[in-house]
Parts: structure tokens; C-alpha cells; sequence
């Protein structure tokens, strides 16, 4: 059995996504992460094959998903521009 197709290896992948995502900070490796624990989550329950293509393709959409899930809810809102109507300069 090849090392891509152990379950563990896809979780370890994610949390040091993960970690590596705090010390980057910038909310793009935190999809990337939560795309292989997903995908190790899914090889550990039988789910998915052990084609590296299948692998990869459901890790692909796991992690876009992740980040667009991520994006909707921790984006910055658009509707919530702050307007300033006064100078603090004017007497």
C-alpha cells in the first residue's frame, strides 16, 4: 500500500496545513487543510477508492469547498462600509 493511500497521512497533511496556516495567516492553507482531512476522513471510512486520481479530485473539491464555506463566513462584509460624514478638522 502506497503512503498517499493511508488515512492518517491525509489527517497529519491537514493539521500541518493547519499549523502552517496560523504561522502564514492569510486564510488560503486553512482549505487546503480542511480538503485532506476530508479526504482522509473518507479513505478511513471506506468511501473512497485508492485511485490517486479519485484522491484528488475529492480532495480538489473538498477544498474548495472548505475555503468558500470559510470565505462565506469569516469574509469581510460588504455591505459594512464605514462612511464618514464630518472632517474632525472642521471647527
Amino acid at each position: 500500500m502506497q503512503l498517499w493511500q493511508e488515512w492518517w497521512v491525509w489527517i497529519a497533511a491537514g493539521f500541518v496545513l493547519a499549523i502552517l496556516e496560523i504561522v502564514v495567516s492569510g486564510y488560503v492553507l486553512l482549505g487546503f487543510a480542511g480538503g485532506a482531512v476530508v479526504t482522509g476522513i473518507l479513505i478511513w471510512a471506506g468511501i473512497l477508492g485508492a485511485t490517486i486520481g479519485a484522491m484528488l479530485l475529492v480532495f480538489a473539491l473538498a477544498s474548495l469547498a472548505c475555503w468558500l464555506g470559510l470565505r462565506a463566513l469569516f469574509g469581510l462584509p460588504q455591505d459594512n462600509v464605514k462612511v464618514i460624514h464630518h472632517d474632525i478638522n472642521e471647527g
